[in-house]
C-alpha cells in the first residue's frame, strides 16, 4: 500500500487564446490551445486521519488566507464527498510557481491533487469522472487533469487531445506582477474589443510558424493596459536573438518565447535573471503527448 505519493502540477502554457463570445451568465467563450511544461508545483500527498494543508515554496508567502480556502484542499474535499468516503490526508504544497500569473496555478495544483489523491487513496476512479468534479473546480482545472497538449472550447468544458509533432525550448517570465483574471476582462469588454471568430477547422498546428501564423492571444492588449509591465517584458522576449515567437499566456501576466532547444532556452533565461534580477524566468520544454 502506497502510503505517500508526490505529484507535479505543471505550469500552463496557452499557446493561443481566442475570445469568441460570451454567454449570458457573463462566462467568455474560448478556443485555446493548452500545452505544459515539465516543470511545476509539487504536491506531496501522505496518509492521515484528516486533511490538512501546508503550502512552502518560492511563493508560499503570497497566501494568507485560510488553508481551507486554497483549491487543493477544495479538490481533495470534493473528491472525498463525490467518493463517499472520510479519507484523511496530509498535503504539502511546494509552490514553485507564480500566483495570478496565467499559467494555471491554482487549476493545475488542484488537477494534481486530484490526480494523487485517486492514487493514494485507491479509488480507481476514471478520468471522466475526474473531470466532472474538476468542473466544479474551475473552469481551467478539467484540461489540467492531463499533461497532454488539449484544443479547449467553450468555457473549459470542451476538450480534444492533441499530440504537438515538435519540440522547442520554451522560456516562461513573469515581471512579479500579480494581474487578477477579472481585470483584464474588463478592460477587455472596455476597450470594445471584437470577439475572435470561431477556427473554421483545428489546425494541425505542427510548428510554432504555425502559431505565429494563424493565432494570438486576444487578451494581450488588455492585459498590457492593466499591467504596463506586461509589454515591457513582451518587447524584451521580442528582441532576443533566436526568438521563434513571443507571446502572453492566459491573461498574463507570464509571457513566454519559444526557441529552438531546450539548451538554447536555458541559455537565454540566464540572460535574462543576470538583466532582470526581480523578474521571475523558468526554461524548460513542453509535453508534446501525455506522460499519465
Amino acid at each position: 500500500m502506497v502510503d505517500s505519493i508526490t505529484v507535479i502540477a505543471p505550469a500552463k502554457v496557452n499557446l493561443f487564446l481566442h475570445i469568441t463570445g460570451r454567454r449570458d451568465d457573463g462566462y467568455h467563450l474560448l478556443e485555446s490551445l493548452f500545452a505544459f511544461t515539465r516543470q511545476g508545483d509539487e504536491i506531496t500527498l501522505k496518509v492521515a486521519p484528516e486533511l490538512s494543508l501546508e503550502i512552502t515554496g518560492p511563493f508560499s508567502s503570497k497566501f494568507t488566507g485560510n488553508a481551507r480556502d486554497n483549491l487543493v484542499f477544495k479538490a481533495a474535499l470534493a473528491l472525498a464527498q463525490a467518493a463517499g468516503i472520510g479519507a484523511g490526508a496530509e498535503i504539502t504544497l511546494k509552490k514553485n510557481l507564480p500566483i495570478a500569473a496565467g499559467i494555471g496555478g491554482g487549476s493545475a495544483d488542484a488537477a494534481a491533487t486530484l490526480r494523487g489523491l485517486n492514487e493514494l487513496w485507491r479509488l480507481g476512479l476514471p478520468f471522466t469522472e475526474l473531470e466532472a468534479i474538476a468542473y466544479g473546480l474551475g473552469a481551467d482545472v478539467p484540461a489540467c487533469l492531463y499533461d497532454t497538449p488539449q484544443f479547449v472550447e467553450g468555457v473549459g468544458e470542451k476538450l480534444t487531445p492533441l499530440t504537438l509533432s515538435w519540440q522547442a525550448g520554451i522560456v516562461l517570465v513573469n515581471p512579479g506582477v500579480m494581474l487578477s483574471t477579472p481585470a483584464v476582462f474588463k478592460a477587455f469588454k472596455e476597450a470594445g474589443s471584437h470577439f475572435d471568430a470561431p477556427l473554421a477547422c483545428m489546425e494541425p498546428w505542427t510548428s510554432v510558424l504555425a502559431l505565429t501564423e494563424h493565432s494570438q492571444n486576444s487578451l494581450e492588449r488588455a492585459a498590457v493596459s492593466a499591467c504596463a509591465e506586461v509589454d515591457e517584458v513582451l518587447q524584451a522576449l521580442k528582441g532576443l536573438e533566436g526568438v521563434q515567437l513571443a507571446r502572453m499566456s492566459g491573461s498574463g501576466a507570464t509571457c513566454f518565447a519559444f526557441f529552438e532547444t531546450k539548451g538554447v532556452a536555458e541559455h537565454v533565461a540566464q540572460a535574462i535573471k543576470n538583466k532582470h534580477p526581480g523578474w521571475w524566468v523558468m526554461a524548460d520544454e513542453l509535453l508534446t503527448e501525455s506522460t499519465l
